[in-house]
């Protein structure tokens, strides 16, 4: 069965930014109009030799910068291991899943655009919960506090091979009012589900694992925001500002000078006269 994102290995990670728009798009209905809130499950996620990369690097042993989560229902013996401690073939793929064909298959699956990756993996990376381990029913935080972005997205990937279905951990999708458990998600090998993150997407796996000792609940978790329009509201809207040197010639500085002028325009004409303006600039030039 066909990869849902045909990723070419044959010179690192590959994919085609265009097609990986048109891949999106072509199951962005599916998704926005899911309940309990917009959503998609794939299987095949990504192309076998991949998904068996994301597996086979996964670090068994901890490392320095782990963080272990034993806070009970808000999270228990669960680790999280940032890419950037993992060897090269895995930061080779949190990388992949950073880039621009990853983001145009996102906007077009989920109809948001303007999507941006977080390189610090604030969160994310990949997580490991072991026996007895848990995750409560929650809605995730909104704000980037260091990157003072709005988080739009989870993507999960798992990377569990013969999961038995005793085990539990299976991912529990919750109504927006917290009354019914409207889809529930085994955590098999190259599953993957994506899904908005908002006030009421509410999702975890509360029921502690049983699974046998040794054997972990495996995943990659990666997070996309959004920048605020607020923006253009605190710096002012130019482009590049040139300038000319002291000891430039009179026409690079006549040059760079209108340049300057232009970038002015741009900021305070409404953009509906800009290309009058331009256009008369132009006629006057020409004399």
């Amino acid at each position: 069965m066909e990869a849902v994102l045909p990723i070419d290995t044959t010179d690192g990670l590959t994919l085609d930014a265009a097609q990986a728009r048109r891949i999106g798009e072509a199951l962005s209905g599916e998704y926005c109009f899911a309940e309990p809130f917009p959503h998609k499950v794939f299987d095949n996620f990504l192309p076998e030799s991949v998904a068996r990369l994301a597996l086979d690097h996964f670090p068994r042993q901890g490392l320095a910068s782990d963080r272990v989560f034993d806070m009970g229902y808000a999270g228990l013996h669960k680790r999280q291991i940032l890419p950037e401690e993992c060897d090269g073939a895995a930061r080779q793929l949190f990388h992949f899943f950073n880039s621009r064909p990853v983001l145009e298959f996102l906007e077009g699956l989920t109809a948001i655009q303007g999507l941006i990756p977080d390189p610090y993996f604030n969160g994310g990376g990949y997580h490991e919960t072991g026996r007895g381990g848990k995750l409560g029913i929650h809605a995730d935080f909104r704000v980037n506090e260091q990157l003072h972005l709005h988080r739009r997205l989870n993507v999960i990937i798992y990377l569990n091979e013969d999961w038995d279905e005793s085990y539990g951990g299976s991912l529990e999708l919750w109504s927006r009012d917290m009354t019914m458990k409207c889809e529930q998600v085994a955590p098999v090998f190259n599953r993957c589900v994506i899904f908005n993150t908002d006030a009421s997407s509410y999702h975890g796996h509360p029921d502690p694992l049983t699974t046998p000792e040794g054997v972990y609940r495996r995943s990659i978790a990666l997070y996309y925001y959004t920048a605020s329009k607020e923006i253009y509201n605190e710096v002012p809207n130019v482009s590049t500002m040139y300038r000319a040197r002291p000891e430039d010639d009179r026409s690079t500085q006549r040059e760079a000078s209108e340049l300057r002028l232009d970038q002015h325009l741009r900021q305070w004409v409404p953009p509906a006269l800009q290309r009058y303006v331009f256009a008369a600039k132009r006629r006057l030039r020409g004399r």
